[in-house]
């Protein structure tokens, strides 16, 4: 009579090795809304992230070096396009920061945490539970609650271009998950050409930015120069590098529902350095996500296995833009 295979258990400390960092970068993301608004201005938006991004390649460069020298064209190609969604992100939502209200802003982007598991259906033609749905939509009535602070104002362009970002950071971690061309690539080497390719294209985008890099750079202060290295090594070199890690060996619907706590860290660290004050709806929020992206990420525990690499499921990019 033949032995049954043995069952293999996803224990919560093998979930949270994964998740743990994940949550992290939601915290570090949330913390940069108030680094970006305090030195970032219209006519400094692309300047801005090319030195931010500047700054962080040479040290991934160090990290990356040995995978360099393996690096294939079709990684590259394929990192190309994956830092081609990197720069939309970071333009539509460095821009859509400066042109509407914080409240606004991050209630938009929550819709990140929506967007993606709904995208990923969609693709793999298997809906979401209706956990799944029900614990996202709770997260994004927190995020509701946590944003109505000083109320809600009319749309604007801002509010256009945070929807947009919301959207292409939902794109970037799907393409993340299943290109095939970068599915083998080291998470070091995939980095630096994702953020190689943000720079070139930062570099000539930078004559529409208003003020010169290095006019930029030169009138920056010590507390500038500390918030943008702030920016650069945290929210972009060490958030990058872990979003690849885990998408990579969690499922992108679990990656985004941990993000999506971002807005809550936001208001977190607005209270305790900026002096906001949310109120008791906004408190009453804070729980909301909290208990919403719980519950999410137990919901999300079933489909883990399937959305691992360890069932690849090739797809080429061309197929995922036509769906």
């Amino acid at each position: 009579m033949p032995t049954a295979p043995p069952v293999t258990r996803t224990g919560p400390r093998r979930a949270w090795l994964s998740d743990g960092p994940v949550l992290l970068v939601a915290i570090v993301w949330g913390s940069s809304y108030l680094a970006t608004k305090d030195i970032t201005h219209a006519d400094s938006v692309i300047p801005l992230l090319l030195l931010r991004f500047l700054i962080a390649i040479p040290l991934l460069g160090l990290v990356a070096r040995r995978g360099l020298r393996r690096l294939t064209a079709r990684e590259l190609r394929g990192g190309g396009i994956l830092g081609l969604i990197l720069t939309a992100v970071f333009l539509l939502e460095t821009y859509g920061v400066v042109h509407t209200s914080a409240t606004n802003a991050g209630l938009i982007i929550s819709l990140t945490m929506i967007f993606t598991p709904l995208a990923e259906a969609a693709l793999t033609r298997t809906p979401p539970s209706r956990s799944f749905l029900a614990a996202a939509a709770l997260s994004v009535l927190g995020v509701a609650l946590l944003t109505q602070g000083t109320g809600f104002t009319t749309p604007s362009l801002g509010d256009l271009l945070i929807l947009l970002a919301a959207l292409a950071r939902t794109a970037n971690v799907l393409v993340t998950h299943r290109l095939p061309a970068v599915r083998d690539t080291d998470d070091a080497t995939l980095t630096f050409v994702q953020l190689g390719t943000a720079v070139v294209a930062f570099a000539v985008l930078s004559p529409l930015g208003g003020t010169p890099p290095w006019e930029l750079a030169a009138s920056f202060t010590g507390a500038e120069w500390a918030n943008l290295l702030y920016l650069s090594l945290m929210c972009t070199l060490f958030a990058f590098f872990v979003q690849l890690w885990a998408v990579r060996r969690s499922s992108p619907s679990r990656v985004s529902l941990l993000q999506g706590t971002e807005p809550l860290w936001a208001a977190v660290i607005g209270v305790a350095l900026g002096g906001d004050r949310p109120g008791a709806l906004g408190y009453l929020g804070a729980v909301l996500v909290l208990a919403g992206t719980t519950w999410g990420r137990r919901a999300a525990e079933p489909r883990s296995a399937a959305d691992t690499p360890s069932q690849p499921q090739v797809q080429d990019i061309r197929e995922v833009a036509r769906m």
